[in-house]
């Protein structure tokens, strides 16, 4: 991938709905072009599938990053065993046995048994367990007056479950309603945050460098001064993740071509005031999985 191609997938992890033209104005490529790059992302599989799902705001759910190094002689097999959890919708294994698991809970009642299954099957006998702080909509979303979930609403994010590009008059063919119908629902969904489109990325199908930053901040840094940092390295540094429970730490998920880019990224940005220390851990695979929020749409 190159930087475009970064770009192109940040995009349409937020909105993988956004059209060719849409896409080919903000890229300043043409639309021709646009299409080109997807294709290719789809071909090498670094996209697997364009997603629609219940938004968490809308569900009240919890997400929680667990993470350690794993005693375990072999990680053969993990992926099956942690997609069976029910709550698990993403592991990442770095250097060292390190891993990274992804989870979104109904309640914090439910954390207490996800940190007994990890250390169980994934062999992390002392996990951290992250909170995270950043809401997943912003604060005008979440306060939108009407988030109810109609049953056509529900058919309408499972119709697009799987391929969030489908087409208005398509998804209304399968629905038995009118196109301007589906529309208007679907409208309705994006406006209010209650659907999130997005995508299944894989960056380790291509021959880039994923990479963890484990950031320790100094006291007293503020959200826009995070912000600020973050945007002078875009699109290297993917996006980032604080934690309710664990002060003035962050983890960022990094993008580069070289192993050179990463070192250069690392000691400019151990050299920002509001940085007190970075450790990278390069990522070797990933794995996405289906959770009881999905299930919700089959009911």
């Amino acid at each position: 991938m190159d930087k475009t191609d970064v770009i192109l997938s940040l995009l349409l992890l937020v909105n993988s709905r956004l059209s060719y033209r849409e896409l080919a104005d903000t890229l300043n490529l043409s639309v021709n072009a646009v299409h080109k790059r997807i294709q290719s992302l789809i071909e090498a599989g670094v996209i697997r599938k364009f997603t629609a799902k219940i938004s968490l705001s809308v569900l009240g759910a919890i997400h929680v990053i667990i993470f350690g190094p794993s005693t375990k002689n072999s990680l053969h097999g993990l992926d099956e065993k942690l997609s069976k959890h029910g709550s698990i919708y993403w592991l990442a294994i770095g250097g060292g046995n390190f891993l990274y698991i992804g989870a979104h809970l109904r309640n914090l009642s439910e954390l207490e048994s996800l940190v007994s299954y990890v250390k169980e099957e994934a062999k992390i006998p002392e996990p951290t367990v992250g909170i995270t702080s950043s809401a997943s909509q912003p604060p005008s979303i979440l306060s939108a007056k009407d988030t109810t979930l109609y049953p056509l609403d529900y058919q309408i994010i499972r119709s697009l479950k799987d391929n969030s590009r489908k087409a208005v008059s398509d998804v209304a063919d399968e629905l038995g309603v009118s196109a301007k119908t589906v529309r208007r629902r679907l409208s309705r969904l994006i406006q209010n945050g209650m659907i999130e489109l997005s995508i299944e990325w894989y960056p380790d199908a291509s021959n880039d460098i994923i990479t963890i930053l484990y950031v320790h901040l100094k006291p007293a840094t503020d959200k826009n001064t995070i912000d600020k940092i973050f945007k002078k390295y875009s699109p290297n540094l993917l996006f980032y993740w604080t934690f309710s429970n664990l002060p003035n730490t962050l983890h960022s998920v990094a993008w580069t071509s070289t192993m050179k880019e990463l070192q250069d990224i690392r000691e400019r940005f151990e050299k920002e005031e509001a940085i007190q220390s970075v450790v990278p851990n390069i990522l070797y695979t990933g794995y996405i999985f289906n959770t009881w929020r999905d299930r919700l749409l089959e009911k």
